[in-house]
């Protein structure tokens, strides 16, 4: 059971009041944030004491002014939805087109920039919200709950609760982004990267899927055995070039008898991040448009200086009756549960 510790972190610029969370569990440290429900911090143990391996802002202005989700809790619905609307019962929705002609992880002011309510609970954080009917395009009033977890062998959990009053979509994640050398490498060097998934949801040229899963066998998003992100982010493929470099939704390999599948695996720096999740798909980002944001400590944060895990319903599932799907109907529950284990190599 984790110890937690609170203490003001700044008003928004229209007067929020923000707190940080700090979760103790052994020599493992979180920090949470009630503004967007960002992990600022995840300090580990390695060879010279500890290490924190998540990117985040000093500063509250920072994170206010950014726009790369970092760390952030965000949807309603994670990921984007292809010409922003859809249609659900027969009625058409409008959303912001805030990425290319997209609406991406939830619209203009998504979940990243909510101020969550927070309370303890049995040594977890638990942060909640209510989103109100109509709000950026989406109907109902949907209540969410995120519950944050420690143990002091290293794993950090997060599972993730909804209900609404009416149907609608909801496909939570998280956006942390990692890097098993420190927050302040500033580079993937030496960090391999496996990836349970034997397909990709392949993408368009706006990153919106095409429908078709295209097989990882012969192409740089064959991550079923241990791959250098180096390595991978040099060879030569359409979708690497479409997204810069990897930003695209691996179809997760079932695994019998697991209600919680491992998904994903980096090593580098004397280090292990396991990723467990019930979810179908695993959004691997090598943060192509980091670009240069101010970081904790005055590092600036560029491109490809860390790894997003996003664990979640595919993309745009609502145009695709054959992915799975990410309605909600009224009366119904949202459960989704991702694990992250780092431990030493």
């Amino acid at each position: 059971m984790a110890e937690l510790t609170w203490q003001p972190f700044g008003l928004t610029r229209d007067r929020r009041q923000v707190e940080l969370w700090t979760l103790r569990a052994g020599r493992y440290a979180a920090q949470v944030l009630t503004y967007g429900g960002i992990l600022r911090a995840f300090t580990v143990p390695a060879e010279e004491g500890e290490r924190d391996i998540v990117l985040g802002c000093e500063t509250l202005a920072d994170y206010e002014r950014q726009d790369k989700y970092l760390g952030a809790l965000v949807g309603r619905v994670a990921n984007r939805i292809g010409g922003a609307a859809f249609a659900l019962n027969g009625t058409t929705y409008q959303l912001a087109a805030n990425n290319g002609p997209n609406c991406l992880h939830g619209g203009l002011h998504g979940f990243h920039q909510a101020v969550w309510k927070a309370r303890e609970e049995h040594g977890a954080l638990v942060l909640t919200h209510v989103s109100p009917d109509g709000e950026e395009g989406f109907p109902g009033a949907l209540w969410v709950q995120v519950t944050y977890t420690l143990t002091a062998d290293g794993v950090l959990t997060l599972d993730y609760r909804g209900e609404s009053t009416a149907d609608t979509l909801c496909n939570l994640t998280n956006h942390s982004y990692f890097n098993l050398l420190g927050h302040a490498s500033g580079s993937l060097a030496g960090q391999q990267i496996q990836v349970w998934a034997d397909a990709i949801t392949q993408t368009d040229a706006t990153s919106v899927p095409t429908g078709v899963l295209l097989p990882v066998e012969g192409t740089p998003f064959d991550l079923r055995r241990p791959v250098d992100f180096l390595q991978g982010l040099a060879m030569t493929h359409p979708q690497l070039t479409l997204g810069n470099g990897y930003d695209h939704n691996f179809v997760l390999s079932r695994q019998p008898r697991a209600p919680m599948g491992l998904a994903a695996r980096v090593t580098g720096g004397g280090l292990c991040l396991a990723c467990y999740t019930t979810q179908p798909g695993l959004q691997l980002y090598t943060a192509n448009y980091l670009d240069g944001t101010p970081g904790k400590g005055g590092v600036s944060y560029g491109p490809r200086s860390a790894f997003c895990l996003e664990t979640q319903a595919w993309p745009d599932a609502i145009h695709h009756p054959d992915f799975p799907t990410v309605v909600l109907r009224a009366g119904e529950s949202y459960r989704h549960t991702t694990a992250y284990r780092v431990t030493a190599v």
